[in-house]
């Protein structure tokens, strides 16, 4: 009853950016959280950044604090990551993420891949 899809993703060189853009649809569930998280080959798919829809909290990756930005828009149920200074090391796919639940009980939890609903991605390719 949530659908997500993407967009925004590309090819760009290092220290570039992109904006990636996440629309959600629902019939039924209020979305509380929604959040970015990427999977690279051979790699665990990890949170990138989280936002609480509610109240406007954000929660980032040590790996992209400075560089990336999380921001939604309630009333479109619409989240944005704006990627700056990208690296090579960015390269992955990016999957939107959506859950209902209230609250987390902690970062780490916030930034853990078990959402209720996932998008298809968008393929994110950094060049050196």
């Amino acid at each position: 009853q949530v659908r997500l899809v993407e967009s925004g993703g590309g090819s760009v060189q290092a220290g570039g950016s992109l904006r990636l853009s996440c629309a959600a649809s629902t019939y039924t569930y209020s979305i509380n959280y929604m959040a970015w998280f990427r999977q690279a080959p051979g790699k665990e798919r990890e949170g990138v950044a989280v936002i609480s829809t509610a109240g406007g909290d954000t929660y980032y990756a040590d790996s992209v604090k400075g560089r990336f930005t999380i921001a939604h828009d309630n009333a479109k149920n619409t989240v944005y990551l704006q990627m700056n200074s990208l690296k090579p090391e960015d390269t992955a796919m990016y999957i939107c993420a959506a859950d209902w639940r209230p609250r987390f009980r902690s970062d780490s939890d916030v930034l853990a891949p078990t959402y209720t609903y996932w998008g298809q991605g968008t393929q994110v390719t950094v060049s050196s």
